[in-house]
């Protein structure tokens, strides 16, 4: 047992196979093929809108008024409109689809497979008819041969036998058996037994075996000699769509013989409705029957019923009165008794054309499941441990495959049992615990895959046409992989008995820990990280020393002096925020005195060196220009550049919105107050004197659609301006999802614009010119676009404005005036200045008043941005020192580190899988979104469907004012959790 535990760890040690895409093998071979519970509920909402719209209401002036909904038609609706045309489509669509042709007749009924079919073998059947032979392709039930068969065949053949017992005129000795499973004798042993009913309920369903080619020949043969008085009736529950014959005789079998369909099973819908269709001498010898009953048969199960209901024992019985549906004709003969199934009819013809649409007509269908077959074959013969329970390939089943486990190092059945067993709790949701409390979770990979009782095989599932080859292979892999797994359980428990124990392995999916606990790890931290003063007047670090300190970490007020002093095994930050000039900061930093840096506007000089990465607090990186991450692109380092985008950029769209309503309106608010407060006006005489204009209407140009440009749009919206945003292509889907212009260059944005806002960021560094690709991007041609006397704002970078065209553009009065944020540098001992934001200097001096100048303080003075920011840097030093995972990469990403993905702060920025992950555990908040969200849905959706105006005017009566509180709820829930906004791509 150690030996073999052992073999299958070793076997599966690389983990579990890839799942297929639905793990639900259990079904026919047409499926709604639903993957999860999103698409589930996908389905029912396109079922729903089909219903709608397939499914009208008129008045009776032939106006429409709006659609049935599901819940109407749930009600009870077995009669009339629209029950009638549901039942007519459904089984026009089936035998459409099947291909059944117009002489057959197809009936509908109540009941499900055993009861259904012995409905149709009922009427067929006569035990009045002394001269009539039936032949069944099931073993004798209780003899030998039929152990093989399992339990379902063998129900099937008893329920015939019991029928000839116990009629008065009845004599079982007329049934004739096969004597292996579903095997059809050739035309001249039919003929020779004097059969004149075949019976054919071996094929698939619960053995996994099909008819050869050649029997199905003979059969036809059989046929053909005497149609008129020899008959062919199939149990075709995996028949349709699965029959892996020559086209002809396809089309022969559909049109020679009598097939039954529990097709609540194959489709959808719920059980208790069957299908079945005959042939015009099968329809005659029912009609014949009828006539001389042998048994009863319940009226919701007649196929010929009276045709006076009035007289149910007296009238004549006819087919021509019974729940047909007579393709020559296009209609219903009549209807279902008795039955409440309108949805499930409708399902089922909503679920054939949704299979229809994706798997393609009944032709490829039977082409699919051919191929599958082939494939499943070639599979088995490449690996060892599981065996098709048919052994002959031309009889395996195209549409049900039934295997057994061939495992040599497992004699004792009940283990065998138990390990099958425990294979498919892991196969499922349930899992395996092993003895020492370690858990599996289930794999989800195939569910309901039981073999049915008393049948030869350990797995049995539906593989047919519906299914996708490359979801048939992961299958059998993952029925092979869940059997070791299993295993390993099972001989772990039978080694416990003996006692023998495993200690418990780390849990799947933990983290490992990928730091030393020998070396002291040093962080420099070279810029603030509190904004507010403390009561000493001191910028407040406080908050990120305790963040720091409950992290595990040690937070130092002092520069690095010596390492070996310093704790081991701990993560330590030193605080250096009046670091500035190259000369100040390199002799820190450029042997690597420190393993990793936080920074924020302090330019960092390439030749720092920080051997495990480094952190922006903010979104541009271009001042990390360390050579350890590539510079500001962070390309073609060895460790990582990181940044914390989003933090800042509410900060930031505010602060542009405030430049922009110093100007816009225009109004002298400072010149009003001193005339007011000097009591020198008059408002009913002067106020005429100083008209101005809202924002409101205004058009306002965004450049850029990242964290901050969506930001000030949002906000300019809000105000009620006209929002036009240039940005790459791959985000016009949700630039105008959100009520904005797009615009496909900054020319186009700023056509017409009175404000225009400029968030593009530097862009890529050219290494050989030295400028980056988004300088000078608002340039003459952008500024000229522009209405006369507009506004302009760069709170972006300072190099993105073309400063000769602003020039130009001031001068003319195309711009009123110019808010720029941008950084200014002053060298402490000359005096110099520097920075991106010199040019403006001289604008200023020869446009007095019609510029503001900021030192790039619009982000980096707000506090609680900063604090936001620096905590989220510290956690991304943590990670990516004690894990080797890199959490918004920007750049390259070195070898030997794992990428966590981005992170924003809710509702700024993309929204991500990590997004919706964190979502998810907000279980109360999610719970309260999905119920809005239905009753958003809900009330729109009634509001669509209705056509009557005055049926249109109760509803709105009725429900506008929760529509309204659940649309201001459903948006504020989705701005907590962080879903709105932009995918990430």
């Amino acid at each position: 047992m150690q030996e073999q535990r052992l073999k299958a760890l070793e076997l599966t040690n690389s983990g579990a196979p890839g799942l297929p895409s639905n793990p639900f093998f259990g079904v026919g071979p047409i499926t709604d093929a639903t993957i999860d519970e999103v698409d589930s509920r996908l389905r029912r909402v396109a079922f729903d809108a089909w219903i709608e719209k397939t499914y009208r209401k008129f008045d009776d002036r032939g106006n429409d008024i709006g659609g049935f909904t599901t819940a109407e038609i749930s009600r009870s609706m077995h009669r009339g409109y629209p029950a009638d045309k549901i039942l007519t489509d459904m089984m026009r669509s089936i035998h459409r689809y099947f291909g059944f042709p117009k002489s057959n007749r197809m009936a509908v009924g109540l009941g499900g497979g055993h009861s259904g079919f012995t409905v149709c073998v009922q009427h067929l059947m006569n035990a009045n008819d002394g001269s009539q032979r039936i032949y069944v392709d099931t073993p004798r039930p209780e003899s030998d041969p039929s152990k093989a068969a399992g339990f379902f065949r063998q129900s099937w053949a008893t329920q015939l036998i019991e029928m000839q017992r116990f009629a008065e005129k009845g004599c079982e000795s007329r049934i004739h058996f096969a004597a292996t499973e579903g095997i059809i004798p050739t035309a001249q042993e039919l003929t020779s037994l004097g059969v004149s009913i075949f019976v054919g309920v071996g094929h698939e369903t619960t053995g996994a075996n099909a008819y050869t080619s050649r029997e199905i020949g003979e059969l036809l043969t059989w046929l053909d000699g005497d149609p008129q008085h020899r008959h062919a009736v199939f149990d075709a529950t995996s028949m349709l769509g699965a029959m892996p014959w020559e086209p002809e005789l396809v089309a022969a079998v559909m049109a020679k013989c009598c097939l039954f369909m529990p097709f609540q099973k194959a489709i959808g819908g719920i059980s208790g409705y069957f299908v079945a269709s005959f042939t015009p001498h099968a329809l005659a010898l029912i009609e014949k029957n009828q006539q001389d009953p042998a048994w009863a048969i319940p009226r919701q199960l007649k196929i010929a019923p009276p045709i006076d209901p009035r007289q149910p024992f007296s009238a004549k019985r006819s087919v021509d009165a019974g729940p047909f549906y007579d393709a020559g004709e296009d209609r219903m003969l009549g209807g279902v008794i008795n039955t409440y199934s309108a949805l499930a009819f409708a399902e089922t013809t909503f679920g054939l054309l949704q299979s229809e649409a994706r798997v393609g007509s009944v032709v490829d269908l039977n082409r699919r499941s051919a191929a599958n077959r082939k494939l499943i074959d070639e599979w088995v013969q490449s690996n060892s441990l599981l065996s098709l329970t048919v052994t002959e390939p031309e009889r395996r089943g195209a549409a049900v495959t039934l295997l057994k486990v061939k495992d040599d190092g497992i004699s004792d059945p009940d283990i065998h049992a138990r390990i099958i067993a425990r294979s498919k709790q892991l196969l499922g949701y349930e899992g395996i615990t092993h003895p020492n409390g370690e858990y599996e979770r289930g794999l989800d990979a195939a569910r309901y895959v039981n073999a049915f009782p008393g049948t030869p095989g350990d797995y049995r599932a539906w593989v047919g046409g519906i299914r996708e080859p490359q979801d048939v292979v992961a299958l059998l892999e993952n029925l092979q992989y869940a059997y070791l797994r299993a295993k390993i359980v099972v001989l772990e428990e039978e080694l416990a008995k003996k006692g023998v124990t495993f200690e418990a392995l780390k849990p799947s999916g933990a983290s490992v820990r990928k730091d030393d606990p020998a070396h002291a790890y040093t962080v420099l931290i070279a810029d603030l990280i509190g904004l507010r003063f403390d009561a000493a007047g001191n910028p407040d670090h406080s908050e990120i020393k305790a963040y720091v300190e409950e992290r595990g970490g040690v937070f130092h007020l002092s520069p690095l002096v010596e390492r070996s002093s310093l704790e081991k095994g701990r993560i330590h930050f030193f605080y250096q925020p009046n670091l500035s000039t190259e000369a100040e900061i390199l002799p820190q930093t450029d042997e690597g005195q420190y393993d990793a840096l936080i920074a924020a506007a302090t330019f960092i000089p390439k030749a720092s060196v920080f051997p495990l990465g480094g952190v922006r607090i903010g979104a541009g990186t271009g001042n990390m220009g360390s050579a350890s991450w590539g510079g500001g692109n962070g390309e073609g380092g060895t460790a990582p550049l990181m940044n914390t985008p989003g933090i800042n950029s509410r900060a930031i769209a505010q602060m542009a919105m405030k430049a922009i309503l110093k100007v816009v309106p225009d109004l002298p608010v400072e010149k009003l107050h001193r005339m007011v407060a000097l009591g020198d006006f008059d408002t009913g005489r002067q106020l005429k004197d100083f008209p101005t204009a809202k924002l409101e209407g205004r058009r306002i140009a965004v450049l850029g659609y990242g964290n901050i440009g969506r930001e000030v749009a949002k906000l300019a919206k809000a105000f009620g301006m006209k929002v036009a945003i240039y940005a790459r292509e791959r985000h016009k889907r949700w630039i105008q999802a959100e009520g904005f212009e797009y615009a496909a260059s900054p020319v186009a944005a700023a056509s017409g614009a009175d404000v225009l806002s400029v968030h593009i960021g530097l862009g890529r560094l050219d290494a050989a010119s030295g400028t980056y690709s988004n300088a000078g991007t608002v340039n003459a041609d952008v500024l000229a676009a522009m209405n006369d006397g507009a506004v302009l704002v760069n709170y972006d970078r300072g190099e993105v404005v073309d400063t000769a065209a602003l020039d130009a553009a001031l001068s003319s009065g195309k711009i009123a005036h110019a808010a720029i944020d941008a950084d200014l540098f002053k060298d402490a001992a000359t005096g110099s200045l520097s920075g991106p934001m010199l040019p403006y200097l001289r604008l200023e001096e020869r446009h007095k008043g019609k510029l503001e100048l900021l030192p790039h303080a619009a982000a980096d003075t707000d506090h609680p941005s900063r604090v936001a920011g620096a905590k989220q840097a510290v956690d991304q030093i943590f990670d990516v020192i004690q894990f080797k995972t890199v959490s918004n990469l920007k750049g390259d990403l070195p070898e030997g580190y794992v990428s966590a993905g981005s992170s924003t702060p809710a509702g700024i920025g993309k929204v991500t899988k990590q997004t919706i992950l964190k979502a998810g555990s907000k279980t109360g908040l999610l719970k309260e979104l999905q119920q809005t969200s239905e009753r958003v849905a809900t009330v729109i959706g009634a509001l669509a469907a209705m056509s009557d105006p005055n049926h249109r005017s109760r509803i709105a009566e009725r429900y506008t004012a929760m529509l309204v509180d659940d649309i201001g709820r459903q948006r504020e829930l989705l701005d907590k959790l962080g879903l709105y906004g932009p995918a990430e791509e």
